[in-house]
């Protein structure tokens, strides 16, 4: 059974040796992902979010509606997350704010340097097509284009993007790159859209319920997909999910209910996706 270890310290436990590795440029291999030690994090370019006493409030005519109360949230450089709660507990209006979809009614959002939740439009949209990747429940191809085009959309506007190819390949699809989106399955979509994610080379790639629209078995290629870029390419990754199996997989685990961070879980392995069962 997967072992687990709930954080209790304001900042959390994370795998020294992959943390140590992310920062020599993987310089050495990593031993164990079992190996677990305390770390307080204190500088802030040792993460990729920080945000403190996040809170959205919608307004819709007089009703006020609280998506967010409160949420301090950390991800670290080369950590696969998963974001765990019920439809409605505030995970993707956390995910938007990360990503520069949304900004927040109150609270800070720092991302490396930079302070996010006082940035403008402009720098709003700068930021998300640099340094952010997104896989959403729903593929968003383009029909007309085939897998290697449908990549090269984000690769031809990016500085030292991978190539279609690399991407491709990275989630397996080497051979289905010529192949329009008609001619690719549900799963074939969804790792098109997460190699379209990650050819730009983003710091952190931000993942809003990528198997919800997959049976178990397609979805765990597609997880595995995930894992695999996470592994090879040191990419943060944060998954939003309300499946708590998926949970299973991730350094780390946070829930989210009303609006509020309730749990914040240290898994000491990751557990292979073949034994993860739902």
């Amino acid at each position: 059974m997967n072992s687990k270890v709930k954080v209790t310290e304001r900042y959390p436990r994370i795998n020294l040796l992959r943390f140590v590795s992310y920062h020599l440029n993987n310089a050495f291999p990593i031993a164990a992902d079992s190996f677990f030690v305390r770390i307080h994090i204190q500088a802030k370019k040792n993460h990729i979010f920080e945000a403190r006493g996040l809170s959205k409030v919608y307004k819709m005519g007089e009703v006020e509606v609280v998506a967010l109360k409160d949420v301090d949230f950390d991800l670290f450089p080369g950590e696969m997350m998963v974001l765990l709660g019920a439809s409605g507990s505030g995970k993707s209006t956390l995910l938007n704010i990360l990503g520069g979809l949304d900004t927040p009614t109150s609270g800070s959002v720092m991302y490396e340097q930079t302070m996010l939740s006082e940035a403008n439009e402009s720098e709003l949209t700068q930021y998300r097509r640099k340094h952010v990747g997104f896989v959403f429940q729903f593929y968003n191809l383009i029909p007309s284009l085939t897998a290697r085009e449908n990549v090269a959309l984000v690769t031809e506007i990016s500085d030292n993007p991978m190539t279609p190819e690399e991407a491709l390949g990275l989630v397996g699809l080497s051979d289905r790159m010529d192949h329009f989106p008609a001619q690719l399955s549900g799963g074939e979509q969804q790792r098109v859209a997460i190699a379209r994610a990650v050819a730009k080379k983003p710091h952190v790639l931000l993942c809003d319920e990528p198997t919800g629209a997959l049976d178990v078995e397609t979805g765990k290629i597609v997880l595995k997909a995930l894992d695999r870029v996470n592994r090879e390419v040191g990419t943060a990754i944060a998954i939003i999910t309300h499946n708590a199996a998926i949970a299973a997989m991730g350094d780390r685990v946070v829930q989210m209910s009303s609006g509020r961070i309730v749990e914040n879980t240290i898994n000491t392995e990751r557990m292979s996706l073949d034994k993860i069962v739902w």
